[in-house]
């Protein structure tokens, strides 16, 4: 295969038309990457297109790339990780968007960035996630810690997935037959690749989940069992919704899941589960062949329109062959000449009955292919207004519920307006007795101020008293020690005096004691003179 081809085919897959991508120009694509084994020439060409600068076109590459990665060569995984930190930088800046393609380019591109990272991680698993159940054992390598990390990637793989389901309906005017739209298609093909890989991951994470209830305990899983039923409730939902529109109903045939989610702690309930399928039409009409008003669709190729050979013309108008003479024109004896004549007019006449009979075929070949066409915009407009009128039943029930809320809150509202009246009065009441509390309160506070104040002054003059009272302790207990002082050397003087008086008291006595002794003397010696003198005198 030219890749040159390949090139020309990826332009044209890829353009800014708000249009469904061409069924061709995506099966050359996925042609290419396994003539060439790889992705080299759908990424030399992607990255000269202005992605970032346009929506649409971004929503058209993720919708060929999710072809590539699903039907693709294996290799376009591997070679497409090259392209993770532009994919991942471009879904960042798409998503500043919050309406309109930008943000479903967005949601998009981190669906296409999870499902490479699923199977970088996860190499058994392909593309397109068509795997046996033999398979699917041997990629969690019987290994219990594997099948819980596989069923959590599974999980965030498929939150993924009803993610951008929930972007497009939303992004939607359901209120019109939006499927037989250039623009609704366009928006709404790329889910097909969702419902495909959906339907596997839903198949699988139930057989997981089951088989590690088999292992583990149920409260180890309960937040696995919490998250499985939310997306159970959104898949269930957004595939009845997706099987009611006119678009896909010519493309894939949708499953329909359970009533209800699988008791994963029922183990005899896996018996009872039914793996969802998805039927693709082997003659399906691609997405861009969808009926979408336009005229020059409008050509019946059931009809068959080639003329019939020019020599078998006249048998298949007479039931006869040249060489039968169904007119007897030998018998009644007509020339052969009149006969000629009479054969070329009833030639001439039987090819411009054909002609016109070719016309009518013609033209009642358009005119079927247009009936059917106008059948086929009334069956889906048919289809979509039998599904509005589903939501507005739906509606209709949501509103009367509403309306009888609406009507008790009303009763409620006038029993509370009564009794915001006496409440208002009440108030009023309370108003008056909260003033005079208030008035109350004031003269509370200013006397409170005041004694505030008067406390503050006491209290300074009990500091000023109490710092005097200091200074007179100290004082005090200076003279105190200056008594004591005092009271020390009076009694040490003391003591020295009282040694010194009792001193001379002994000198007193001693010097008492010899004056006797003198006086003693004295008188002995007087005496003695006496005698003396009395015995001069008498010798005289």
């Amino acid at each position: 295969m030219d890749l040159s081809k390949i090139a020309v085919s990826i332009n044209k897959a890829i353009n800014t038309q708000e249009v469904a991508v061409k069924e061709k120009h995506a099966r050359t694509c996925i042609l290419g990457t396994h003539h060439e084994k790889g992705a080299h020439t759908f990424w030399a060409a992607v990255n000269r297109l202005p992605l970032s600068s346009n929506a649409v076109l971004c929503w058209k590459f993720c919708h060929v790339f999710h072809k590539l990665l699903r039907d693709g060569h294996p290799s376009v995984i591997k070679d497409s990780m090259r392209n993770k930190a532009d994919l991942t930088d471009m879904s960042r800046m798409w998503g500043h968007l919050s309406e309109g393609y930008g943000k479903l380019c967005s949601i998009y591109l981190k669906l296409l960035i999870t499902k490479m990272e699923f199977h970088i991680k996860n190499p058994r698993f392909p593309g397109n996630l068509q795997m046996s159940n033999r398979q699917l054992d041997e990629a969690g390598e019987n290994d219990v810690n594997n099948f819980f990390q596989l069923t959590v990637e599974m999980l965030d793989y498929l939150e993924c997935q009803l993610n951008l389901f929930l972007g497009v309906f939303s992004s939607l005017d359901m209120s019109r037959s939006v499927s037989v739209t250039a623009a609704g298609q366009c928006r709404l093909a790329p889910l097909i690749q969702v419902i495909l890989d959906s339907s596997h991951l839903y198949d699988y994470t139930v057989k997981l989940l089951f088989k590690l209830h088999s292992c583990l305990p149920a409260d180890t899983l309960q937040g696995h069992r919490d998250r499985f039923q939310e997306q159970f409730k959104k898949l269930k939902s957004l595939f009845y919704r997706s099987s009611n529109l006119q678009f896909f109903k010519r493309l894939i045939q949708i499953p329909q899941l359970p009533e209800n989610p699988p008791n994963f702690l029922r183990a005899s309930a896996l018996s009872e589960h039914i793996s969802p399928v998805v039927v693709i039409p082997a003659e399906s009409s691609s997405p861009e062949s969808e009926h979408v008003v336009e005229t020059d669709d409008l050509v019946d190729m059931d009809v068959p329109v080639m003329p019939a050979p020019l020599e078998t013309k006249f048998d298949d108008l007479f039931g006869t062959t040249a060489a039968v003479d169904p007119f007897n024109f030998s018998q009644n004896g007509m020339r052969k000449d009149d006969k000629d004549r009479l054969i070329e007019q009833l030639t001439r006449e039987i090819q411009a009955l054909k002609e016109e009979l070719e016309s009518f075929r013609l033209e009642s070949g358009r005119l079927c292919q247009a009936l059917r066409g106008r059948v086929s915009e009334l069956e889906a407009e048919l289809a979509e207004q039998s599904h509005l009128r589903l939501q507005a039943a739906g509606e209709s029930e949501f509103l009367k519920a509403e309306l009888d809320d609406l009507r008790r809150v009303r009763e409620d509202t006038e029993k509370e307006q009564r009794s915001l009246t006496e409440i208002e009065k009440k108030a009023q009441a309370n108003e008056q007795r909260y003033t005079k509390l208030k008035e109350k309160y004031s003269e509370l506070v200013q006397s409170h101020a005041d004694l505030l104040r008067k406390n503050a002054e006491v209290t300074r003059q009990m500091t000023v008293a109490r710092a005097a009272q200091d200074e007179v302790d100290e004082v005090r207990r200076e003279m105190q020690e200056k008594v004591k002082a005092a009271q020390d050397v009076a009694e040490k003087t003391g003591k020295e005096q009282l040694e010194q008086l009792q001193d001379l008291q002994r000198e007193l006595l001693s010097s008492r004691t010899e004056l006797d002794s003198l006086k003693t003397t004295v008188s002995s010696t007087q005496q003695t003179g006496v005698i003396l003198m009395e015995h001069s005198l008498e010798e005289i």
